[in-house]
């Protein structure tokens, strides 16, 4: 997990002379992989000042993130100062609508909790069509599949209604998990859970649209 973040934390920082995140008019940089194919990186600092991301009230913030985050066994055992200093890593902003939060195929390096709002989840097929997958709605995660295996954004997240967010960029967890080992785990945990609950919604659906396939061409 930390050789991931850190490969991340490396190529948002580039030294070959092009744009480094926190430039002016830095968006996403074009990024040459192993295997030559071109790559989008948008690392948060660069993406927060695109977006017009405005910060958000941290004591409100974090009331809003502790009510989603006591809904949840894995955080049973952690104190209310344990959660205080584990907000300590977020950063809480506010967004417009029609902002897009994370890009189809990008290489992000933060992941996004919704505190309110209600976000499109799209995905571009290779016919040129766009499919909505999910609305993502307070309590909901984006991003946090690319954080953890290093990977490009499977779909785009785009504000339907204006946004308060909690935002982790993977240099804070992954200095979590160097100085807050235990919180760190809590939070992988609850992200593993996420991210399970997810692959089983998305599997039952599967299930019923190939199943009234199945129905159609009988």
């Amino acid at each position: 997990m930390k050789q991931l973040l850190s490969r991340l934390r490396r190529t948002a920082d580039p030294a070959d002379g092009t744009p480094r995140p926190d430039d002016a008019g830095f968006f996403a940089t074009q990024l040459m992989d192993h295997e030559g194919d071109t790559q989008l990186l948008a690392p948060w600092q660069a993406r927060a000042g695109e977006l017009g991301a405005r910060p958000f009230d941290t004591v409100q913030g974090l009331a809003l993130l502790q009510q989603w985050f006591h809904q949840d066994p894995v955080f049973a055992g952690l104190e209310g100062v344990d959660l205080g200093v584990l907000g300590g890593y977020f950063e809480f902003v506010q967004l417009d609508s029609g902002r897009q939060i994370i890009g189809q195929d990008e290489q992000g390096d933060y992941l996004v909790v919704l505190l309110k709002g209600v976000v499109a989840d799209d995905r571009l097929q290779p016919s040129g069509a766009k499919v909505r997958i999910n609305e993502s709605r307070a309590g909901d995660v984006l991003g946090e599949m690319s954080v953890l295996d290093g990977g490009t954004r499977f779909c785009s997240c785009t504000a339907l209604t204006p946004l308060v967010a909690a935002v982790l960029p993977s240099q804070a967890l992954e200095a979590m998990m160097n100085d807050e080992p235990r919180l760190a785990a809590a939070v992988l945990a609850w992200l593993a859970k996420r991210l399970s609950l997810r692959l089983r919604q998305v599997s039952a659906r599967l299930s019923v649209q190939l199943a009234r396939g199945g129905q159609a061409s009988e």
